[in-house]
């Protein structure tokens, strides 16, 4: 798979992450209580900063010659939305 694919890929994991880590803190899910303040306060900044970070790594490490770095958030997104689903649609 060309590197630029593949990082157009990551933009759009990338962008599922940030609506699916919004979407699980604006749930007010009681899993929610067991987090650090900081990573509730202000709806999930500090998370979200986080999540855009690994995003951006990832995405600047697949297109200078490491691409397992981007298959590596492929398999960190698919969990990700995974867990947000089954969080935001009551299963947890």
């Amino acid at each position: 798979m060309s590197p630029v694919m593949l990082i157009a890929i990551l933009f759009v994991l990338g962008t599922l992450n940030v609506a699916a880590n919004k979407a699980v803190v604006a749930s007010g899910h009681p899993m929610l209580d067991a987090l650090p303040s900081a990573l509730r306060e202000n709806g999930g900044r500090l998370a979200l900063i986080a999540e855009v970070f690994l995003l951006f790594a990832a995405m600047l490490l697949a297109a200078n010659g490491f691409p397992a770095a981007g298959w590596f958030y492929v398999i960190y997104s698919v969990g990700t939305l995974l867990a947000a689903w089954a969080i935001v649609t009551g299963r947890v």
